[in-house]
């Protein structure tokens, strides 16, 4: 599924009309976590059936296409579901009880309600709402891809704008020559990461250096009077300076991903745990501002692009452990120089990346995936996705 996005263009009255069916698709989805919640057994048709019990009492309701409060109700049943497993796996601690929506910023249309224009640069959107046609402003070419191939169409809202998003049913997929090299990953709050060749990329700190300017618009906002239009244009201003530090962050994870991937043919990465790591709260500013999680999930994703094999391996002591005669050398974060008996000084990042590639080649190589054979060493079955049991996901 790949999903392409176009800035939208269109009328004071058209973008009030996008407003008014965001906040119609949060009602249905509450409205549906609320009917799950009252009435004991609800399940996905349920909820499915009672958007049309929606439409007929509420007209602003039935102003939004049916479709698009199908996939409102889908979005409610997938945060109970989610919630269910949650339950079902034993996970401690919160088990993310559907909570009632308050910020929706968008909307989504299934294969009906909008058309697309010959020409791919508008889109016209059909229901009672008035949308009408906004003009479509992007990189990517449409022309490539049939109409019964675009499964959902999104509305997204953000601080600089409407969003047309296109989630189009493609399988991406790409051949390139094996490499040869194997590579393990050591994220860190210094340096981006560091590599188990001694390579290391430099933390950008995209939330560190933009840090004053955000404090400055923060200001500006606590000066002005609440519910004025002077607050609201303050408001729009810092939320463009947080949508500008996300989109560097993105930036950042999908270059660096995409290159690690296409120069190795199997990449060892921690097995990290972003949401505990995070209670820390001399760090949580910090490891959020690295985005090891998205770097994470863009390497994943590239993995299965290019059908190469990434291996998550368990972080215990990782950075104790020696690459050169596997002795624990225990040190504080404060120490970076790694120094053991055996004469093994090197840089502790590095030699932690070390340890990675060391487990993850000993886990491929146990379950007899890690091959140049394309047929059965590159697949989805070697990936290790984010969340998941290491031992459960990769397999022979």
């Amino acid at each position: 599924m790949l999903v392409f996005e176009f800035k939208a263009y269109g009328k004071s009255a058209q973008l009030a009309a996008i407003d008014d069916a965001i906040r119609t698709a949060k009602f249905v989805r509450n409205s549906c976590i609320r009917l799950w919640m009252d009435v004991k057994g609800t399940g996905k048709n349920d909820l499915q059936k009672y958007c049309a019990v929606l439409a007929a009492n509420f007209p602003f309701a039935n102003e939004l296409n049916s479709m698009a409060r199908q996939a409102s109700a889908e979005r409610a049943w997938s945060s109970i579901s989610r919630f269910y497993d949650n339950c079902k796996k034993g996970i401690p601690g919160l088990k993310g009880y559907p909570q009632f929506q308050k910020d929706c910023r968008s909307v989504e249309y299934k294969t009906s309600g909008w058309k697309l224009a010959d020409n791919r640069k508008s889109i016209t959107f059909s229901d009672k709402k008035g949308i009408g046609r906004l003009k479509l402003k992007g990189t990517r070419d449409l022309h490539f891809y049939q109409i019964n191939q675009i499964k959902r169409v999104r509305l997204v809202k953000r601080a600089d704008g409407v969003y047309v998003q296109f989630c189009i049913d493609v399988d991406r997929s790409e051949d390139i020559e094996p490499t040869g090299k194997t590579i393990g990953l050591d994220v860190g709050l210094k340096e981006y990461y560091t590599d188990s060749d001694g390579i290391m990329v430099e933390n950008p700190k995209f939330l560190r250096i933009g840090e004053k300017v955000l404090k400055r618009s923060q200001r500006r906002i606590s000066r002005r009077v609440k519910g004025s239009k002077n607050r609201g244009k303050a408001r729009q201003i810092l939320g463009k300076r947080h949508l500008k530090i996300s989109r560097q962050r993105k930036d950042q994870a999908v270059k660096l991903a995409r290159c690690v991937v296409q120069s190795n043919d199997l990449i060892a990465y921690e097995d990290l745990r972003i949401k505990n790591m995070v209670k820390n709260h001399c760090l949580a500013k910090s490891i959020n501002d690295a985005s090891w999680y998205q770097f994470r999930v863009w390497i994943e994703y590239f993995a299965k692009v290019f059908l190469r094999v990434t291996v998550a391996v368990n972080p215990q002591y990782t950075s104790q452990e020696c690459s050169s005669c596997g002795v624990i050398v225990k040190k504080t974060l404060s120490t970076r120089t790694h120094v053991c008996k055996c004469g093994c000084v090197m840089d502790r990042d590095e030699n932690a990346a070390r340890i990675i590639l060391s487990r993850g080649l000993g886990t491929v190589g146990h379950t007899g995936t890690f091959a140049l054979d394309a047929s059965n060493a590159w697949g989805d079955e070697t990936s290790t996705q984010s969340g998941v049991i290491l031992i459960e996901q990769v397999m022979s």
